[in-house]
């Protein structure tokens, strides 16, 4: 129900783009994470525990997830369903909370060869629960750094699987990374020019935002850009990868009750790993806010903030400075 997008460009330029999308408000916040947090996974006599290492924005869902973020090295984690997700029974490893996953990435590793590194140990086991609205959390993760480097992470049969190499740019929900790859194969054989599957399904919105990604200008295009700046190719960047984004959108309000891969866009997001600047597009406002992570204080003993976004608040231009304190969230507790 949701897609992501790694583009890379001149000057360094890193930008990975994502859609979410469900069908239903997620209630998102975006909090500030200092570094020196004690985490925990709830609900298992054998959690997951760590000390953060990085601060982190992040983006939640329920105020009880992290979705998305962006830590201060620069590193961007992506949450993303995955109906075909199996992360195994009880087993005598250490759990964690889905709800954590992408907060235990962020909050550990300054790269994505750190993370895959410790990721393929496969040393503790996911732990699933039903969302809100009565949906198993089945999910896969992308991770992405300001080199470029991307990895793909799925549990497949109780296995981790992971996929990393600068080549991994997209992904969506259903089938499963592998069989993505083959079918993206076969259109790019085709031809993007001469024709592209154009329904809202996964696999289509992989093959056209694929295209996208490969055709956007990887150098600065005066007939768009006509200031002389610093930030001019960054600026034309980023809204190419928001209009790839955008273009395979769900419209608000289009869901299907027989077909777990379709559900309204709610939101995009869109990470400057170069610039470490983190970007938030609401469905429902008309204005678009970002957070630049140099002006955040992620010095440990510094109160975790938040910047309201959910119940309709709209937020807009560069808000580190809105950001307001606020207690930590409990995060879901897994169901085994």
């Amino acid at each position: 129900m949701c897609t992501r997008v790694l583009y890379t460009g001149q000057q360094n330029t890193v930008i990975t783009g994502r859609s979410m999308d469900w069908n239903e408000d997620l209630s998102s916040d975006l909090w500030a994470f200092p570094r020196g947090i004690q985490r925990t996974s709830p609900g298992s006599k054998n959690p997951v525990t760590w000390v953060s290492k990085y601060g982190s924005v992040a983006l939640s869902a329920y105020n009880a997830a992290t979705a998305d973020g962006m830590n201060e090295k620069g590193l961007v984690a992506n949450l993303l369903y995955l109906a075909e997700s199996n992360y195994g029974g009880p087993d005598n490893r250490p759990v964690l909370s889905i709800a954590m996953w992408i907060q235990y990435v962020l909050d550990n590793f300054g790269s994505v060869t750190e993370a895959v590194a410790e990721l393929q140990k496969d040393a503790f086991r996911i732990g699933p629960f039903l969302t809100p609205n009565n949906r198993p959390a089945s999910m896969h993760l992308s991770i992405s750094d300001p080199s470029g480097d991307s990895a793909i992470v799925e549990y497949l049969d109780g296995k981790v699987v992971i996929h990393h190499g600068k080549q991994y740019q997209i992904m969506t929900n259903s089938p499963i990374f592998d069989q993505q790859l083959a079918l993206n194969a076969y259109w790019k054989h085709i031809g993007g020019m001469t024709f592209m599957p154009g329904t809202i399904s996964a696999a289509d919105r992989f093959v056209r935002v694929s295209f996208f990604n490969d055709a956007l200008p990887k150098s600065i295009d005066k007939n768009y850009i006509h200031a002389v700046a610093d930030q001019s190719f960054e600026n034309q960047a980023l809204a190419s990868v928001l209009g790839a984004v955008r273009a395979v959108g769900v419209p608000l309000g289009i869901n299907s009750p027989t077909e777990p891969n379709i559900s309204s866009t709610i939101w995009r997001t869109l990470s400057d790993h170069k610039n470490l600047r983190y970007y938030f597009d609401s469905a429902m406002s008309p204005c678009i806010c970002w957070v630049d992570l140099n002006k955040i204080n992620f010095d440990a003993g510094q109160q975790p903030k938040k910047l309201p976004l959910a119940a309709g608040v709209i937020q807009s231009g560069e808000t580190s400075d809105k950001f307001v304190a606020a207690p930590l969230f409990e995060f879901f507790k897994p169901a085994n």
